[in-house]
């Protein structure tokens, strides 16, 4: 949804009225900031597609960060938590990943401060990622569970043990260092994700708190379009 064409009404829904929900409506600012500050083209090019790609992910909208003029046609992921990692090599493949977490309404992650460096290859950075995951699904790696379940029933099994109520939500919060690099016309080529699994703070939260994706999307649509996707 184009800025340009929201209504006062939707506007107005789209206002945070939660902590979580302000944190997620604010988790660009430091790229923001960042954009604001860089003169360089194609650094700024690559920082406008990252916080898109972040802002749609969140929304539910992979298939348009998926678009060739955003990320490159054989996309490598690499996601490593818990001392487990998930490979993802292909437009199929990502696609998939990202269709299994959206039918699941676990695309809602976000992040705290972000520390990042960008060079003309892509960006390396840090931040705190933050996600509501069910108690089914926590155990040593929530994206791998994913990966290996594909229907999303979890592992009654694994959270019993673990001491999660399978039927509640958690906030997972952990730091999170990532790599993307990019190809000479600034489309995404992967992510490279590496978990410091001493850093995962999780906390029961109640169902209220929870944002769905869509509450995600209509919060985020106003201000994904504030920096238009630049071509160079």
């Amino acid at each position: 949804m184009s800025t340009a064409h929201t209504t006062l009404s939707e506007a107005s829904s789209a206002v945070p009225t939660t902590v979580y929900e302000h944190e997620l409506v604010h988790m660009m600012d430091d790229i923001d900031t960042i954009i604001e500050s860089t003169t360089n083209p194609v650094h700024r090019a690559i920082l406008v597609n990252y916080r898109r790609h972040g802002l749609l992910e969140v929304s539910g909208r992979y298939d348009e960060l998926l678009a060739a003029d955003m990320t490159v046609r054989h996309p490598h992921y690499r996601i490593f938590e818990g001392g487990n990692g998930v490979i993802l090599d292909g437009l199929d493949q990502v696609r998939e990943f990202y269709r299994t977490l959206a039918e699941m309404d676990m695309l809602v992650m976000w992040t705290g401060r972000q520390k990042m460096a960008v060079a003309d290859w892509g960006f390396a950075g840090e931040a705190e990622f933050s996600q509501f995951v069910p108690g089914r699904m926590l155990g040593d790696n929530v994206f791998g569970a994913l990966a290996e379940d594909g229907d999303g029933a979890g592992s009654e099994e694994t959270s019993a043990g673990s001491g999660y109520d399978p039927d509640a939500y958690y906030l997972v919060r952990r730091t999170l260092a990532f790599v993307w690099p990019y190809d000479d016309a600034v489309r995404m080529i992967g992510e490279h994700v590496y978990e410091d699994a001493s850093s995962k703070v999780i906390s029961k939260v109640s169902t209220t708190d929870v944002i769905t994706g869509a509450r995600a999307a209509e919060l985020l649509a106003p201000i994904i379009d504030k920096y238009p996707l630049v071509r160079l």
